[in-house]
């Protein structure tokens, strides 16, 4: 392997736990009701206009005029969108704090939407040890995107080869490694991830 000089880490389901179900559970109870509601309504595909760079009352307004009569859980989508992002994945957020007792640097290439993330930055001080954070709402620019890759790696300062992109989606992984990326496909196992990191010299 290729000497590390930097760790590029993805935020949903790598470092934080998400899921749009979770917005709903004190309003649609029943959990088939609620799961058939997130994959009819208020989905992961629709959701992703948000990542891509669509405001929050684009969205919203779009989506009620298809589904009138589900008006105010869709406008629950933005009012409790931080429910769905109830806590850190666990054993991650150590290996970011051991980063940077070795003094790696680190940096972020999120799907992120620029509404959602203006809550949620707040709420996650794990970020405040990264230098950079490449937000695709901000940038309307979505991984598995090329584009965006490209951004992060003039705006980091270092090259591709020299980075190593952890991510849970293997679409993501793929893009990565087109560009000459370093990665890690994590798949929720931060013991796996551990011994990648330690295995490539970066943590003791």
């Amino acid at each position: 392997m290729a000497d590390v000089d930097a760790v590029v880490w993805d935020i949903g389901r790598v470092l934080v736990q998400w899921d749009l179900s979770r917005i709903y559970r004190d309003v649609i109870p029943d959990p088939a009701e609620r799961a058939a509601f997130v994959a009819t309504v208020v989905t992961e595909e629709w959701h992703g206009q948000h990542d891509a760079g669509v405001p929050w009352p684009e969205m919203v307004a779009q989506r009620t005029a298809e589904f009138p009569e589900h008006a105010a859980l869709i406008e629950r989508y933005a009012t409790h969108w931080l429910d769905a992002v109830p806590g850190p994945i666990d054993g991650t957020h150590p290996l970011v704090e051991r980063l940077t007792a070795a003094r790696v640097p680190q940096f972020s290439i999120t799907n992120f939407g620029a509404d959602a993330f203006a809550l949620f930055r707040p709420t996650f001080p794990i970020l405040d040890h990264f230098a950079d954070i490449v937000v695709s709402g901000t940038e309307r620019l979505v991984k598995p995107d090329a584009a965006i890759f490209e951004l992060a790696a003039a705006r980091f300062g270092h090259t591709p080869q020299a980075m190593l992109f952890i991510d849970d989606n293997a679409a993501n992984i793929a893009a990565a490694v087109a560009l000459g990326w370093q990665v890690h496909h994590f798949t929720g196992d931060a013991a796996a991830l551990e011994a990648d990191l330690v295995r490539r010299g970066l943590i003791a």
